[in-house]
């Protein structure tokens, strides 16, 4: 997520002159920490309502880990995404996400470090419910 770009806390584009009090955070560049900081930071964000932001960390993760690493990470992506649909109000679109993140993480060869797959899958669950 761009920094020159504002976006509200479910991620969606504000005008270059939306007020602070609009605007989401910022997603820190997650670089620098291991998986399991990575994954409590995107965790830490789901539980306060930032879904996007969630995405944007596991992204980042599935764009910079190891090869093995790869389709956990894009799994958990897509989970956040999942998440945001939900939240802006796209039940059909949380649903295929959700139905895309089970099956990635089904068929990941490695899951990261500290990462919490079974409050994944049940939160995908929940959104795959009708």
């Amino acid at each position: 997520m761009s920094p020159d770009r504002p976006r509200d806390r479910l991620g969606r584009p504000l005008p270059p002159d939306a007020q602070d009090d609009q605007r989401g955070p910022v997603v820190p560049d997650v670089g620098n920490l291991d998986d399991a900081a990575a994954w409590q930071m995107a965790w830490e964000y789901t539980l306060r309502g930032l879904p996007f932001h969630a995405h944007e960390v596991c992204e980042q993760r599935w764009r910079m880990c190891r090869g093995d690493e790869r389709d956990a990470w894009r799994a958990l992506a897509q989970w956040g995404a999942a998440e945001t649909h939900e939240a802006r109000g796209s039940r059909e679109g949380a649903r295929r996400l959700a139905e895309r993140a089970l099956d990635g993480l089904g068929h990941a060869s490695s899951l990261p470090d500290g990462v919490d797959v079974d409050a994944v899958r049940l939160r995908c669950a929940i959104l795959l419910r009708d």
